[in-house]
């Protein structure tokens, strides 16, 4: 996978296709001030280069019956690697689980557990998180609003170049 040095065209290809993963070719090279042919080889240097990794919709959760999200804090009995290893790849296997992100400090993983209602949230639980194994405790925390959801990361429109001239 070769690294593209981006420039400000890729930075603003990669916000406008990180904001909307259904613009057109057409739009999204009007928009980057290019045409079409060269802006669909960036995309696809963009992609093979790793700076996109997909596309996907964006579901609501509350439509689909998924009432509650939760916020599991994970503390297991043992940190060696290959503990951790078979923790992460469990979790692979649960459905419910959006997110697991491994932590630094006091809690081990912070799982994002999406359920129907509170009953299946306990069921999962009791049933399956608890139980696993080096499971040592589970802190839940229920979201009751999601004040802000914005996917990805933020892309800054200036490349490095252009920052230096403006300073």
């Amino acid at each position: 996978m070769q690294k593209v040095k981006l420039d400000r065209i890729d930075r603003r290809i990669l916000r406008d296709l990180q904001n909307d993963g259904r613009i057109s070719n057409v739009d999204l090279s009007k928009q980057a001030g290019i045409s079409a042919p060269p802006c669909l080889r960036r995309v696809r240097a963009l992609e093979e280069a790793g700076y996109i990794r997909g596309y996907h919709a964006d579901l609501d959760p509350k439509i689909l019956g998924y009432e509650i999200t939760v916020f599991a804090q994970v503390g297991l009995n043992s940190q060696a690697e290959h503990d951790l290893e078979a923790f992460e790849t469990l979790v692979q296997g649960w459905d419910q689980v959006r997110e697991c992100h491994m932590l630094a400090g006091e809690t081990d993983f912070l799982l994002k557990i999406v359920a129907h209602d509170w009953k299946s949230y306990e069921e999962f639980l009791t049933t399956k998180l608890t139980p696993a194994d080096n499971v040592a405790h589970v802190k839940s925390a229920l979201s009751y609003h999601a004040a802000k959801l914005e996917p990805g990361v933020p892309i800054d429109l200036l490349d490095e170049d252009d920052a230096r001239h403006r300073e």
